[in-house]
């Protein structure tokens, strides 16, 4: 039993990793010259989705955290990859691969979360009630 459940936790960190690699192949798509524009717009939105740390279901939830990575981003990517050529694809693919295996930046998450920060903090400024104390 025990092995079952580690096997089928690998098997979703392994389509996690694959839907993470077809994120980076959308935004690449996005840049791509021979892609078409709706495709290229759609394809930036969820390519954006993929690469934010921001998630419908946070990752570190056990099982379900990968659940938004399973359902919605397959599907996603599916109806991309039927708009965009297929050897396209497959180079945009293999450059995502490449890109994916760099290390991470550590600075990029900080500026990204300072930046959720910040907007956190302008909508409260904006939002609290004034208040005389």
């Amino acid at each position: 039993m025990r092995e079952t459940v580690s096997g089928g936790l690998t098997r979703l960190r392994d389509l996690a990793q694959r839907a993470k690699r077809d994120g980076i192949a959308l935004y690449l798509a996005a840049r791509h010259p021979r892609v078409p524009w709706g495709v290229k717009a759609f394809a930036l939105l969820v390519g954006a989705y993929v690469l934010s740390p921001i998630d419908l279901i946070p990752d570190f939830i056990p099982v379900i955290g990968f659940l938004d990575e399973l359902i919605l981003l397959p599907l996603l990517v599916g109806v991309i990859v039927r708009w965009v050529d297929p050897e396209i694809m497959a180079e945009l693919r293999a450059e995502a691969s490449r890109l994916a295996a760099r290390p991470r930046s550590t600075l990029g998450a900080v500026l990204i979360l300072l930046v959720w920060a910040g907007a956190a903090g302008l909508a409260v400024w904006v939002l609290w009630p004034n208040s005389k104390l």
